[in-house]
């Protein structure tokens, strides 16, 4: 056989193999995402996958429409919600880029009927929620006043300013209003339009608008909620119901756009490849988690743990990402170390993909897989990888000799607990119930760890034992009504 062959019958093999392994990736993608579905109880998903500024895969599943039983495909179209921000958020570093501004000017350069101490409040503070805005939405997340533009911002100008600029994160609407306001009056044109023309047009996303339930929507996957007002009340009875949302124009640079993953994976590669931003630099300043007044970062939760100028962010040492979420329904995840990005788009509120999308990512890389332990803290991991060496046995003894030996090991109730957890979607029941005990030795006083502890007896049969930690818990937090619920009906 000559060498030309033999290198021939190399690259052949190298390329069915990568082919085998990219089929049984998407294969086992498929599967993970459907037994996500039928667990959260998500009608329709739409799910895209962006790998070395490719689309590597792009897939649909379920119901769009579950009345008339239309499947979601690649065309139907979901509202992305508060992901609408990150499109603000290029908006603004192209005008940045255009020399109209720089994200450290104050407010106050553009913007001139605001109250006095609003006028030291700057842009990248509007951005990253930083700002100490009164809130133009109540509590209920309805707009202030009577839904027209001039109402709503008289009433927020007399509202009180919450906390100093930069000092800490609040989720603020206000803060996208003035971004608007800017947006238009620096561009020329409507903030819509001008996203439209510089971002949807410039991407070729043609099925992406500005819109909400009251506009026609092309192939809508229209939304769904297990959240339904009650007698003034809103609870979650468990049942599918439709959802609605009212976006006026004035306030659609904070939630408003309509998309598709195909759409959404588009922007990602022209955003990447230099074709909505020139300068690199500007994707990097507007990607990195914004530092408050004493030098920290601050967030959401323990996962999305930042915010930039935009786009929530995911800080930690190992895949970090800058990650929008919208409506507790929508999530995309870039992940910039890694050359990969996973957008996740459906219609139910609260299915909040953002919590599974790491999971995805770790068909990709498998250090990213929960069951690996990622996720956890640095002391959790060394705890996991102590017990993982005894079979779970003897926790607390194996915390003891950590801490003895490493005086600056600490774990917080919260982040056992969520551990706790994990294992138990895992499958580990008994691993978890360990891990529910531990807790309890660690922090005694707390009616939450009894309460874990309690439910996991409960799932492996050890009624007797549930019934003395339930009481526990019901005793430190009579409020407890998981505890109280289960113990009247034990009687």
């Amino acid at each position: 056989m000559n060498s030309s062959f033999k290198i021939i019958l190399l690259l052949f093999a190298s390329t069915l193999s990568q082919q085998v392994f990219a089929q049984s990736t998407s294969d086992s993608i498929d599967l993970f995402i459907k037994e996500k579905m039928s667990k959260l109880k998500i009608p329709g998903l739409q799910l895209a996958i962006v790998k070395n500024n490719r689309l590597e895969k792009l897939s649909a599943y379920g119901l769009a429409n579950i009345e008339h039983q239309v499947a979601v495909d690649s065309k139907s179209s979901f509202s992305i919600n508060s992901m609408t921000k990150a499109f603000v958020g290029v908006a603004i570093m192209q005008l940045q880029e255009w020399g109209k501004l720089k994200v450290e000017d104050h407010i106050s350069q553009y913007i001139l009927d605001i109250p006095d101490d609003w006028k030291s409040i700057t842009i990248r503070q509007l951005l990253s929620n930083t700002s100490g805005l009164p809130n133009n939405i109540d509590d209920k997340e309805q707009v202030l006043g009577d839904g027209t533009e001039g109402k709503n911002w008289e009433m927020v100008k007399k509202l009180p300013i919450q906390f100093k600029p930069g000092e800490r994160f609040s989720y603020n609407q206000t803060g996208y209003y003035i971004l608007g306001r800017i947006i238009t009056k620096l561009s020329g044109k409507h903030f819509t339009k001008f996203i439209d023309d510089n971002q949807f047009k410039v991407a070729t996303m043609s099925a992406t608008q500005f819109g909400d339930s009251h506009d026609i929507i092309p192939n809508s996957a229209g939304a769904y909620s297990t959240i339904v007002n009650v007698d003034g009340k809103w609870i979650n009875d468990g049942k599918l119901h439709n959802a609605f949302a009212t976006f006026p124009l004035f306030f659609r640079t904070a939630t408003g756009i309509i998309s598709t993953c195909e759409d959404l994976a588009k922007w990602l590669i022209a955003l990447q490849s230099g074709k909505l931003l020139n300068n690199k630099n500007s994707v990097q300043q507007m990607l990195t988690s914004v530092k408050l007044n004493d030098g920290h970062i601050d967030g959401f939760n323990r996962l999305t743990n930042g915010y930039a100028l935009g786009w929530p962010t995911v800080v930690r040492d190992e895949h970090p990402a800058a990650a929008p979420v919208g409506g507790m329904r929508s999530a995309l995840f870039v992940y910039p170390k890694d050359d990969l990005s996973i957008i996740v788009l459906t219609n139910l509120q609260g299915s909040n993909p953002e919590w599974f999308i790491d999971e995805i990512a770790g068909y990709y890389f498998p250090d990213m897989k929960i069951a690996n332990g990622f996720g956890l803290s640095k002391n959790l991991k060394l705890l996991r990888q102590q017990l993982l060496k005894n079979n779970f046995q003897n926790s607390f003894k194996i915390y003891s000799n950590i801490k003895s030996s490493n005086k600056a090991f600490d774990l917080s109730e919260d982040e056992v607990n969520s551990w706790g957890y994990q294992l138990i979607e895992q499958n580990m029941n008994k691993e978890a119930l360990q891990i529910f005990q531990l807790n309890t030795l660690l922090f005694p006083k707390s009616a939450n760890v009894y309460d874990s502890y309690a439910e996991t007896l409960e799932l492996l049969g050890n009624r007797k034992e549930a019934i003395i930690n339930y009481s526990k818990s019901l005793k430190l937090n009579p409020k407890n009504e998981n505890a109280r619920l289960f113990l009247e009906s034990k009687k």
